[in-house]
């Protein structure tokens, strides 16, 4: 459904036909929930990703990150060329964060490694989607990652037999020598459990952010192509995560002009990560002026 007012009119029309608890699953939704959440107090809506509520509308998103990190270890284990390329949705912190997370799992294990940046300000173009992946492996790219809904940057990768890390959802029978693993989504849980509290009537309103500890996040298969001993480094890592001996931002952290933004021994607040507007060391694009 197209963000924007068609998205408050399916909302509403939704309401108005008597369903108790709505979930909105697009960023720019955001604002049509506030305004038909005001409109129907007696309904419970639910935005992924945004980041206002109401006393009858929550938010969620899980801290995809994490994975990120995780698949960026894969991408720098596997590239020969040392550039990574990032076909990129919107400049929003959302996406930033991804980037970024993903690029500190890259140079944990490939310090020299860059990421290439190209944004298509989609979040479901097949098409222009393609194009910006095969763009980024004209410049030189050996792995494109991505973080749109379409697989056609895996196939763009696969056709010029190189690598890719999807995203979303697993895109291996898209792209079957490409697709190295993927960040990945598991929102049946989060659904289940606050569609009981509404039925149950302890429903309340707030901002969840769940780890991968709670299984909404985490990553696809491992192709055959990733050697064992990258899957098993991956695996441990992902138990750190988990355990909460790891977090992809802590200190020392440097923005990609070399400053130091993060000291060791800080880890970024939840604060900041959510209001990401620059990008980590190690990341080659732009971001627009504020």
């Amino acid at each position: 459904m197209p963000e924007g007012a068609d998205a408050e009119r399916v909302l509403t029309q939704f309401a108005r036909d008597g369903y108790k608890v709505i979930f909105a699953t697009s960023f720019g939704y955001m604002d049509a929930v506030i305004n038909v959440a005001r409109k129907f107090p007696d309904v419970r809506f639910e935005h992924c990703s945004g980041f206002k509520t109401a006393p009858n509308a929550a938010t969620y998103f899980g801290r995809i990150y994490e994975a990120r990190y995780l698949s960026g270890i894969v991408a720098g284990k596997m590239t020969t060329s040392n550039l990574i390329g990032y076909v990129a949705a919107h400049p929003i912190p959302e996406v930033i964060r991804g980037i970024n997370a993903f690029t500190m799992g890259v140079r944990s294990v490939n310090p020299g490694a860059k990421v290439r940046v190209v944004w298509t300000n989609t979040w479901y173009n097949p098409a222009s989607e393609k194009e910006a992946a095969k763009a980024l492996l004209d410049a030189g790219c050996d792995v494109i990652a991505q973080h749109q809904d379409t697989p056609g940057p895996m196939q763009a990768a696969e056709e010029r037999g190189k690598y890719g890390i999807s995203y979303n959802s697993p895109m291996m029978q898209f792209a079957p020598r490409a697709v190295l693993t993927g960040p990945v989504w598991n929102w049946g849980p989060y659904y289940v459990k606050r569609v009981r509290e509404v039925m149950d009537g302890t429903w309340k309103t707030g901002q969840y952010w769940g780890p991968m500890a709670d299984g909404i996040v985490d990553l696809a298969p491992f192709n055959k192509a990733v050697p064992a001993d990258v899957v098993k480094l991956v695996n441990g890592k992902k138990r750190d995560i988990i355990r909460g001996r790891l977090h992809p931002f802590a200190g020392p952290v440097k923005d990609n002009t070399g400053k130091v933004i993060v000291p060791a021994g800080r880890t970024l607040s939840d604060a900041e990560m959510l209001s990401f507007n620059w990008f980590v060391e190690g990341v080659e694009g732009t971001l627009p002026k504020k």
